[in-house]
């Protein structure tokens, strides 16, 4: 008799986007001739930067010449894409980060959620709350969790994100092995400092931990003090592993790359405590479960790093911030707390009722759709997330939409 994994039955119904979706659909339905704009999952709706369409147009033309045709790439990522997001990303700030310490991939969701196959299943696990649902719904599926009681998992250690202490979690009260932190934050937008985020390098060190660190907001920091890589505080390298993507800031949302940087320093241990090197270990796991990002792609990717591509890339955060600038405006002149939308495109709303109510109440009367709050977590009852991806007419549209509504 062939049996299932049943830690997959501990999820919940449906993950979050999904449940948005359907209500959305539902909506629709019974309301044929309104117009909906979408605030709420954060997808880009910009065309991609001139320099990535040329260099992906020449990449494909390559591919129809029997000459400059290219199959089975390196499963790592080409070396012209590695040595260019070391250098811009990485060296250009002070990181030392190598080429060979880069694996390009199809998604920072995928990396985040596969990167802890490596790791034991009774690995004590620390996650923010809120909190992206990949983290914690990959974990249930790898048994490191209890039952779902009471809004949450038994065995995962949650760090509270709320108002008091500025969306950005204490240090755990009791040792854990894995912690997963994403600044700037989705959902909530908070930004981290160079010395909190030192705490957290100092707690894994001294704890033998290891931090899974989601940069993919990085693009959007406007404060030059806060840290864009983790790899920017001394010692990060041993104790920590760091994801990025191309969707947010170049718009790869639907070409899909992003990449996972693993130092050779970096380390964790066996049962008998012998240090065991996880650059070798993420490197078998993806030489052997993934075949590579197309050519073409990965030359578009590349292009995001050339001259004309650097200028169309801040033109095009610069155009998702002032529509997060718009957002805060008119949700502080509305008289609503939030956070976030200052360096990260998301806007965290105090709502003062129940999340999902709030996202009724918003597609029914306004026809906007956002995101609730207590989907990332308990500590997002209350809340709700509106994205600053979309057009600037249709983010004018609906704060007018959502002032008449709220005012």
């Amino acid at each position: 008799m062939i049996t299932i994994n049943e830690h997959y039955l501990k999820l919940q119904a449906s993950y979050l986007f999904s449940d948005i979706a359907q209500r959305v659909v539902s909506f629709q339905e019974k309301n044929p001739d309104r117009e909906i704009i979408r605030l709420g999952i954060g997808d880009v709706t910009k065309g991609l930067p001139k320099a990535c369409i040329e260099a992906f147009h020449r990449a494909v033309d390559e591919m129809a010449e029997d000459g400059s045709f290219r199959g089975y790439g390196p499963e790592q990522g080409y070396a012209f894409l590695r040595e260019a997001i070391a250098e811009n990303d990485f060296r250009s700030r002070g990181a030392d980060i190598t080429a060979e310490e880069i694996f390009v991939s199809d998604g920072a969701k995928c990396d985040t959620g596969n990167i802890q196959e490596l790791f034991s299943s009774d690995a004590k696990v620390a996650l923010p709350d809120p909190v992206y649902p990949v983290y914690l719904d990959t974990n249930v599926m790898a048994g490191r969790t209890k039952e779902f009681e009471g809004g949450r998992y038994g065995g995962i250690v949650y760090l509270d994100s709320t108002k008091e202490n500025n969306f950005v979690p204490d240090l755990p009260s009791e040792q854990v092995d894995l912690i997963y932190l994403c600044f700037p934050n989705n959902p909530t937008g908070s930004t981290i400092s160079k010395a909190q985020l030192k705490q957290w390098v100092e707690y894994a060190r001294d704890n033998k931990a290891l931090i899974l660190f989601d940069a993919a907001y990085e693009a959007f920091i406007r404060d030059d003090s806060l840290p864009k890589s983790i790899y920017e505080i001394d010692g990060a390298k041993e104790v920590a592993i760091e994801f990025r993507s191309f969707s947010k800031n170049a718009g790869f949302t639907g070409t899909r790359c992003a990449y996972t940087v693993v130092p050779k320093e970096c380390r964790a241990y066996d049962s008998q405590g012998n240090r065991q090197d996880l650059h070798f270990l993420w490197n078998r796991r993806h030489c052997t479960k993934f075949n590579g990002v197309s050519y073409p792609v990965q030359r578009a990717a590349e292009a995001v790093y050339s001259q004309d591509g650097k200028k169309q890339v801040r033109d095009l955060v610069g155009y998702y911030m002032r529509n997060a600038d718009l957002i805060r405006k008119e949700i502080a002149a509305l008289g609503y707390s939030y956070v976030g939308g200052e360096n990260s495109p998301y806007i965290w709303i105090e709502g003062g009722q129940d999340s999902w109510q709030f996202f009724d109440m918003l597609l029914d009367k306004a026809g906007v759709v956002c995101t609730p709050g207590a989907g990332f977590g308990k500590c997002g009852q209350g809340y709700i997330r509106i994205s600053a991806f979309n057009s600037y007419e249709n983010v004018q549209k609906a704060m007018e939409r959502i002032r008449a509504v709220l005012g």
